[in-house]
């Protein structure tokens, strides 16, 4: 039997990063609050922080061994699980960042590491307890993948164990993945250790899971679930923190059972803005948008043309997959827009993250998406995609979308632009000190502006008397006339705008 309490030391598990000390003080705590407290006594005191923050040595490939004790009731070390602050530590958020000079500053009583940003992190407790399913998988030398254990028991999770798993995973020592399950997003831990044992052929391999309406909430358990697959492979078949977790954290399941259907489109996030997409919590030493665009370069801007036709992308890239999970996540972030109205008609650009050949049927019912493989065999399913990206080298096999992977003059002033307010940002948190902005929100609200200039005239343009589009309209938008025009007359297309396009004296409708 699992016991439960209100707030048990055991069950704290949330990655919240600690107060930050330049942030406002935390305002005094409400009667019920202090007799909580009370209640906890002197527990949080003697807590230990937790690491799941950005900075060097956090996150998976940075992390050392797992901090652990020795168990009371068999000879295997038990995992410390670190308490981590509660919603009472909440501080007003500080202003985001943009291009100097383009500061905005956030709502009062909101916090930049909540998922969404302006949501209060007091929020986010309120819907805590997302957790549909808990699992461990373990690789057997004789039937292959394979779900372990799980909870609840009678779950189908048909799948898992290969999404869980990645193919290569065998070469590395441990990764964490992304993925989809049905209508639900998961996260999954990989450790690799080495056995003395002709039964395991010398390796021990196992993955711990969990699957979540959302993806905005899954790295809270991400350093969990690190401890709990080490504690797997050193301790086969002790469940009872995940079993306590499950209980502490599980959702109600939809009235039509364990179908794995969603309990609500939450993973479109339709209750905060259609076009937008939430903050992911980052476990990347240098944060996963700057090292997205550090590692495409110009490249991104071709990127960028894809995320707004709504194309079907997919990423190839052998293990470790956790970071290009990551990737799959900013190339959607590429597309965000503020403006209400736009893109509603369209289909809108899903993350699936981590795919693998069990997803091909879904796959072919997708009208747009990003996701990432490690299953080289999707370059030749070419129904499938419409852009293959490999290391740095993004293709198409259409010939109609051939002039877009082509980098134009107006690409490359644009990304000379965001390069240059980088730096002025770098300079900026080096000589002024100012650690209130990041190259996170730099990233993000310069494509965001970008892309709201483009639609704002193109929705005036399509609004007025003589709805017709010319080069100096285009040129306004950041874009080239000449080299940019069949991605203009696709935008057009894709998004319904009834505008003629006139470059030059030649008019396309």
């Amino acid at each position: 039997m699992v016991e439960q309490s209100d707030r048990a030391p055991l069950l704290d598990w949330e990655e919240i990063p600690p107060p930050d000390p330049n942030r406002a003080a935390k305002p005094p705590p409400r009667p019920e609050e202090e007799e909580e407290e009370g209640k906890e006594g002197k527990g949080d005191a003697a807590s230990v922080a937790v690491v799941g923050g950005v900075g060097p040595g956090a996150g998976a490939g940075w992390s050392g061994p797992p901090t652990t004790t020795p168990s009371t009731t068999t000879g295997c070390p038990s995992p410390v699980v670190t308490r981590s602050p509660t919603a009472r530590d909440a501080s007003p958020g500080r202003p985001r960042a943009g291009p100097p000079g383009t500061e905005r500053p956030e709502p009062v009583g909101s916090d930049r590491s909540a998922p969404f940003p302006g949501v209060s992190r007091r929020d986010q407790w309120e819907e805590k307890d997302q957790i549909v399913a808990v699992f461990v998988v373990t690789f057997d030398t004789r039937s292959g993948n394979m779900v372990e254990w799980c909870l609840p028991h009678d779950i189908n999770l048909d799948g898992v164990e290969f999404k869980s798993m990645a193919s290569g995973s065998h070469r590395i020592t441990s990764d964490f993945i992304y993925f989809r399950k049905g209508g639900y997003f998961g996260l999954a831990c990989f450790a690799n250790m080495p056995v003395e044992s002709e039964l395991e052929r010398g390796a021990r391999m196992k993955s711990v899971g969990i699957l979540s309406p959302s993806y905005t909430l899954l790295y809270r358990y991400m350093h969990f679930l690190e401890n709990q697959v080490r504690h797997q492979l050193q301790c086969p078949g002790q469940y009872s923190p995940l079993e306590a977790f499950y209980e502490d954290k599980k959702a109600v399941l939809p009235p039509t059972g364990n179908s794995l259907l969603p309990v609500s489109p939450s993973w479109s996030v339709t209750n905060i803005n259609r076009c937008m997409h939430p903050e992911m919590k980052i476990t990347h030493p240098a944060g996963c948008m700057s090292q997205f665009i550090q590692f495409f370069g110009e490249q991104i801007m071709v990127l960028w043309k894809f995320a707004l036709l709504r194309k079907r992308v997919l990423i190839f890239s052998p293990p470790p997959v956790g970071v290009v999970c990551y990737r799959v996540y900013c190339c959607c972030c590429l597309a965000n827009v503020s403006l209400p109205g736009v893109g509603v008609s369209v289909p809108e650009l899903r993350p699936f993250f981590y795919v693998n050949i069990a997803d091909i049927g879904a796959l072919e019912s997708e009208l747009s998406y990003v996701a990432c493989t490690t299953e080289k065999i999707f370059e030749e399913k070419k129904e499938l995609y419409d852009v293959y990206v490999d290391n740095q080298n993004v293709k198409t096999h259409s010939s109609h979308l051939q002039p877009l992977l082509r980098l134009n003059a107006a690409d490359k002033e644009k990304y000379r632009k965001l390069s240059e307010q980088r730096q002025m940002l770098l300079y900026s948190q080096e000589v002024d000190e100012d650690c209130t902005s990041n190259e996170e929100d730099l990233f993000i609200l310069f494509f965001m502006e970008l892309n709201n200039r483009v639609f704002q005239t193109l929705s005036e343009v399509a609004g007025g008397s003589e709805p017709v589009l010319t080069a100096e309209h285009v040129r306004a938008m950041g874009l080239d006339p000449q080299a940019d025009r069949a991605f203009l007359l696709d935008l057009l297309e894709v998004y319904g705008l009834d505008v003629a396009v006139v470059i030059d004296g030649l008019c396309c409708p």
